[in-house]
């Protein structure tokens, strides 16, 4: 139990990495996803298709992947050649990751509402953005909350991926412990801090959740 005092405050430290790139990802992520999933719907058909190349490409491969060639790769390219250090280029590739993943959301929950209530809203004389902002977002949000809530906690234990970058998060700080010590107890600390955090937000979830039902009574 010592030893495991001894190492908490350490690993605590890896936080910082970890939630830096968790509330980043989900700040830019999420408007970005409702972005790519209206351009999906649209009807003009080189937007409707470049957008639904890109979440194939960003879903068909992995975030490990992708992380490796914002970072190695994108210097390489002799048109782009940009080289990003280790942070921006894990943030990028999450971004670009999850809003994909977020654009699939999005669009479920913007078919689900009834054809219906767009045709009300032209004759009630709202314009297309009107229409998305004020009647048919407010719908989604309620009906994507369930989808939305298991890829936030996906994206929390995926934020372990940028130890590949050698940044010290939570899980690289955790594995040093462990070499250095030869003591696997640095692991149970790292999975304390995960579970903590994954019971945070999905009680945040569920208040969101109980909080949106109330528009079903």
């Amino acid at each position: 139990m010592d030893y495991l005092i001894s190492i908490t405050p350490s690993i605590a430290s890896g936080l910082k990495i970890t939630l830096s790139v968790f509330v980043l990802t989900l700040i830019l992520s999420l408007p970005l996803g409702i972005t790519l999933s209206l351009a999906r719907l649209s009807k003009f058909k080189p937007l409707n298709m470049t957008v639904g190349a890109y979440i194939y490409l960003m879903r068909g491969t992995p975030l490990m992947l992708q992380i490796l060639f914002i970072y190695y790769g994108l210097p390489f390219i002799p048109v782009i050649g940009v080289e990003l250090p280790a942070f921006p280029a894990a943030i990028t590739a999450f971004v670009l990751n999850y809003a994909a993943y977020f654009a699939e959301i999005f669009r479920g929950g913007i078919q689900s509402v009834p054809r219906g209530q767009y045709e009300a809203a032209q004759i009630l004389g709202f314009s297309y953005a009107g229409c998305m902002r004020h009647i048919v977002l407010p719908q989604v949000i309620k009906r994507v909350l369930p989808p939305i809530a298991n890829e936030t906690i996906t994206l929390l234990k995926d934020t372990s991926l940028v130890y590949i970058l050698a940044m010290n998060d939570v899980l690289r700080l955790a594995r040093s412990a462990v070499q250095r010590d030869f003591n696997t107890s640095a692991f149970i600390v790292a999975a304390v801090f995960y579970l903590i955090m994954t019971w945070v937000l999905t009680h945040a979830f569920m208040k969101l959740e109980k909080y949106y039902a109330r528009y079903d009574e």
